[in-house]
């Protein structure tokens, strides 16, 4: 980067009135910058573009929150609420909210929506995800300013995990397992700080048990 950017950049961000890790902020812009002179292809840039524009609201909605503590509730988005792990996990959710945490979830349909319903609107956050066959949040948290509509799952995932300090893992399909993969993988590899993951299935559902012996 030319000096003469690099003090622009630098008064700029003075401009701006950023005093809190400032040098922090001073090589990020560099680095954006930087990735723009690199001339990628438009692919590309559009993916960085999105990521960061996706981080910053996800950054935005749970600002408020920050000093709350948060659980993080996977599950499948097709469990019906005739089904009793839905309601199992409406109950769970509100005994959470009850004790003071609020709940996280990706704001769908299934387990994502009886999290929210035994939470409450005023204790859920949502983490949506935009795919051309789901019809966006659920009536629980559309509209509210605590839910966040991503395009990229992996923007996604990382607010799912960030901002929790513990985790509640529901039956479900392949993004609850990549989910849970993850947030496991964080863990063992000490990506992630140590945290409360509860592996919850109905009784006589020998869902997680089955998971364990294929991991085994």
């Amino acid at each position: 980067m030319p000096k003469s950017t690099e003090e622009r950049i630098r008064n700029a961000l003075r401009e701006l009135d950023v005093s809190q890790d400032f040098r922090i902020s001073e090589q990020f812009v560099s680095e954006v910058l930087g990735l723009i002179a690199d001339e990628p292809e438009l692919l590309d840039l559009k993916i960085a573009s999105a990521a960061i524009t996706e981080m910053r609201d996800a950054f935005e909605v749970f600002q408020p929150y920050r000093g709350i503590p948060k659980v993080s509730i996977f599950g499948s988005a097709r469990t019906t609420p005739d089904d009793p792990l839905y309601e199992q996990t409406r109950r769970l959710a509100a005994q959470l909210a009850a004790a003071g945490w609020m709940v996280v979830t990706g704001a769908g349909p299934g387990i994502m929506q009886a999290g929210m319903e035994g939470a409450g609107r005023e204790k859920s956050i949502g983490v949506s995800i935009r795919l051309p066959f789901e019809a966006g949040a659920n009536s629980i948290i559309a509209g509210d300013d605590k839910h966040v509509a991503m395009k990229y799952f992996f923007t996604r995932k990382l607010m799912l995990v960030k901002e929790s300090s513990a985790f509640v893992c529901m039956p479900g399909g392949f993004g609850t397992l990549d989910e849970t993969f993850e947030l496991l993988t964080l863990t063992q590899t000490g990506k992630g700080i140590p945290v409360p993951i509860v592996f919850v299935d109905p009784p006589g559902d020998p869902y997680w048990e089955s998971v364990n012996r294929f991991v085994e």
